[in-house]
């Protein structure tokens, strides 16, 4: 493998779309109404103290409600409903139409598809360039044993077929 020095972010976003991740997405209950988006930079930043981890593009026009809220939901998204993925990315719709959900104990949706979610509060935000890094304290979560994850991969849906013990891409 030799060095390529072409960072440009085309380049980058290639390149890194080598790594697969999960998908997310993050909901509140705000004084404006329901909002939620799509975020696949999340992660676990902390046992002790439980924090979490997740990065919104600077142009999202969801953050900012959210953030006011002070308080949402990371929703992990299962196989199966991609289709959350793409609906929740979208801006100007509604986008809890014909999607389940339930409140979390601070009163957040949980997405009723969820694979797993974790009830957090705003703790600290940081500049992170085109994206901005949210620290988040987890209050309540849990998750379910009967379904397996989504994954993000090359640009791309897959599921995990754990019997097979192979990825398959998805439309």
């Amino acid at each position: 493998m030799t060095a390529d020095f072409d960072v440009t972010p085309q380049r980058l976003r290639h390149v890194l779309g080598h790594f697969a991740t999960g998908l997310t997405v993050i909901t509140a209950a705000t004084e404006s109404g329901l909002a939620g988006f799509t975020c696949q930079s999340f992660a676990s930043l902390s046992l002790d103290p439980a924090l979490v981890s997740f990065s919104p593009s600077r142009t999202s026009s969801t953050w900012p409600v959210l953030r006011e809220a002070a308080r949402f939901t990371v929703n992990v998204l299962p196989a199966g409903p991609q289709h959350l993925a793409s609906q929740f990315a979208r801006s100007g719709t509604d986008k809890f139409a014909g999607v389940p959900h339930s409140p979390s104990p601070l009163g957040n949706p949980i997405l009723g598809q969820a694979l797993a979610w974790g009830d957090c509060e705003f703790h600290r935000e940081y500049d992170g360039g085109d994206h901005t890094i949210v620290v988040a304290s987890v209050r309540a979560l849990s998750a379910r044993a009967d379904a397996e994850p989504l994954l993000f991969f090359r640009g791309e849906y897959l599921e995990v077929q754990p019997q097979a013990g192979i990825l398959e891409t998805v439309a």
